[in-house]
This record gives structure tokens, C-alpha cells and sequence, in this order.
């Protein structure tokens, strides 16, 4: 199962879990492995075509694909380059799967527990990259393998980890496919889908956000800051009294960030205050369309404003009106006296 389908900026990661039962996740969802009974219909996983039961009585996953999220994914790569990668997938997951179950057996570690890894590469602005694998037991990072001089490192001295840190030490023909994977091949397709889907990843859209209040009761009130219609997906939005952050705390909620059908995104923050406390909040947006800017609302302000614009607009056009009242009437007044004037010399 492999994020390479979905990638939208200069990370590539391939994730792969063998869930033997419900436990913690750790760095990325769990998308693909054997599970100790039968996937759900909305259970997260990478695809769900085809499962059968294995000798260690537990579900796996036969039939995997890539699946793309982006239309600018697919065509970033020959056809021949995502058939190899899907086929390489499936190989290594079959021996992840397998390879954990045994060492399971054989440390008689209880069932159930979640195991998985993560491999994948980061290119940065400056041209540097920096590739990373991990193996991960009940949501703690068990395993890592530095790129650097091909080893594999203990993070968690359990029975299971050292038993997988024997098996990937005496697996070296994967160790040397995985370098050159992570260092060469990683590296090339983030650069190919930087190129194909810079369009994409470039693309900026401005936050809107309004202020209103909510009062749950009269001890109460609850400011809403909503913030909709922003591309890319991360923002930074935070509360201000009296010009000062409002710090995380009990007081404050911020939604998660969730996808509008235009493909930008929304978030709700909510600030509880006691009314008329006699402090001034105010809503505070970062986003990467503003640039070094900030979007700012006040509470309590934003109605005003608009009503005195309204007004102050309302009081110019009326102003505007009868300027241009006052100066056509005196040009007819003008061009009545002439006429008059002309007509007395003709007779």
C-alpha cells in the first residue's frame, strides 16, 4: 500500500501494517496487512477485493492495487514503473505479514497487536533529501533503518524486535534493494511528480473567515471563528485578547480540518468568554495565500464596520446625487437665460 498514488508535496512514504487486532496507530493510518477478522466496508484499508485465511488464522489481503487520488499522479510515471512498484508491494507485504506472524509464534507474544512499517524519502527546497523506514509494535517504533550505512537499529528491546532486527540483518538482499530504493528511486519519482502536478501543489486560495457568537447559556458565550475556502491545507488560526494569543487551553476548540466540495478546506475555532468581560477578541488567520500577512477579525467590531461602510457608501452616492442635481439645474437656469438674452436682440 503505497502514499505514492496520493502524494501533493515533496514527501513520498509507503505504509504497510499487519493488524492482528484493534490497537494504536502510529505516524500514518493503517492501510493495508492482515487483520484478526474480516475488513469492514469503511475500514481504511488500501483496497478490499480479496482476502482469505491464512494458516495462523488470520485475514490477508491477496489482491492489492494503487489507488490515485490526483489526476496528475498517474501520467507522472510509465505504466510499466507503477506495475513493477505494485508488484514489489505486494512481495514485501507477503513476507511482512508472514515474517511477523512467525515471530509472533515463536515469542509467544500475545494476540492481538498491530504491527507496521513505513518507508519513504523527503526531498527539501534546497535539493537535500533525507530517506527514512520504520517497523512499528503496538503503536511504538520498534525498528529504524539508517540509509546510511545499511543497518538496522533497535528502538524497542522486546522479544519481537530483536527476533525482526535478525531476520531484516540476515535479509540482505531486501537491505540492499531498500537502499537503493529509498536513495535513487524514491528521490526520482518525488521529483517527476513535483514536475507533473506543480499546477496542483502551487495552487493558493485566500481563507474567509467571519466571527459570530453562540450563547449555550447566560454564564456563557462562545465566539466562532469559521474559516472556509483556503488551499493548501495547512493553516495556523488563533484567538486574541486584548491583542494577546489566547494559549491552548479548556476554553478553546478547534475542529479538525475538513475538505469543502470545491477542494479547499474549512475549520471552525471556538473561544468560551464570559459576557461582557470587558476584553476584546479578535480572530487571527495565517495562511500560506497571505503571505507574510495575517488575516485579523475582531469580535464585536465586524458589524459595526460593515454597517458604517454601508452608511459612509450610502452617504456618497447620495452626496454624489445631488451634486449633480445641483450642477444641472444651474446649467438649464444658464441656458434659459441666454436663450432669453438672444431672443430680446432678435426683435
Amino acid at each position: 500500500c503505497s502514499p505514492l498514488a496520493a502524494a501533493s508535496s515533496s514527501s513520498l512514504s509507503s505504509t504497510s501494517s499487519s493488524s492482528l487486532g484493534h490497537g494504536q496507530t502510529w505516524r500514518e493510518p493503517s492501510l493495508c496487512g492482515c487483520s484478526g477478522s474480516p475488513p469492514s466496508k469503511t475500514a481504511p484499508l488500501w483496497t478490499r477485493k480479496h482476502w482469505a485465511c491464512s494458516k495462523t488464522s488470520s485475514w490477508v489481503l491477496l489482491i492489492r492495487t494503487i489507488r490515485f487520488h490526483q489526476p496528475w499522479v498517474r501520467p507522472a510515471l510509465p505504466s510499466g514503473d507503477w506495475d513493477a512498484m505494485e508488484n514489489m508491494i505486494k512481495i514485501y507485504l507477503q513476507q511482512f505479514n508472514y515474517q511477523i506472524n512467525e515471530g509472533a509464534v515463536q515469542n509467544n507474544v500475545p494476540y492481538p497487536f498491530v504491527a507496521q512499517g513505513m518507508a519513504g524519502c523527503t526531498l527539501y527546497p534546497n535539493k537535500t533529501s533525507q530517506a527514512f523506514a520504520h517497523v512499528a509494535y503496538n503503536g511504538q517504533e520498534s525498528l529504524s533503518f539508517c540509509v546510511d550505512n545499511a543497518t538496522w537499529l533497535l528502538s524497542q528491546d522486546t522479544d519481537l524486535s530483536r527476533y525482526a532486527e535478525a531476520v531484516l540483518k540476515n535479509y540482505t538482499t531486501f537491505r540492499d534493494v531498500l537502499v537503493v530504493l529509498l536513495n535513487d528511486t524514491c528521490i526520482d519519482y518525488v521529483e517527476k511528480l513535483l514536475h507533473y502536478g506543480k499546477v496542483s501543489l502551487d495552487r493558493q486560495e485566500l481563507p474567509v473567515a467571519t466571527v459570530f457568537a453562540r450563547t449555550p447559556s447566560p454564564a456563557q458565550l462562545l465566539l466562532v471563528c469559521r474559516v472556509t475556502g483556503f488551499y493548501p491545507r495547512s493553516i495556523s488560526v488563533a484567538w486574541l485578547r486584548d491583542g494577546q494569543e489566547v494559549p491552548p487551553g479548556p476554553d478553546t476548540n478547534t475542529s479538525a480540518i475538513l475538505p469543502n466540495a470545491d477542494l479547499t478546506y474549512q475549520l471552525r475555532s471556538v473561544l468560551a468568554v464570559a459576557p461582557h468581560d470587558g476584553h476584546s477578541y479578535a480572530c487571527r488567520v495565517r495562511h500560506r495565500s497571505l503571505g507574510t500577512r495575517s488575516l485579523l477579525i475582531p469580535w464585536g467590531y465586524s458589524d459595526v464596520v460593515l454597517i458604517a461602510g454601508l452608511v459612509a457608501g450610502l452617504l456618497a452616492v447620495v452626496a454624489m446625487a445631488a451634486v449633480m442635481m445641483l450642477w444641472l439645474w444651474r446649467r438649464r437656469k444658464h441656458q434659459r437665460k441666454k436663450k432669453i438674452k438672444c431672443v430680446c436682440v432678435a426683435s
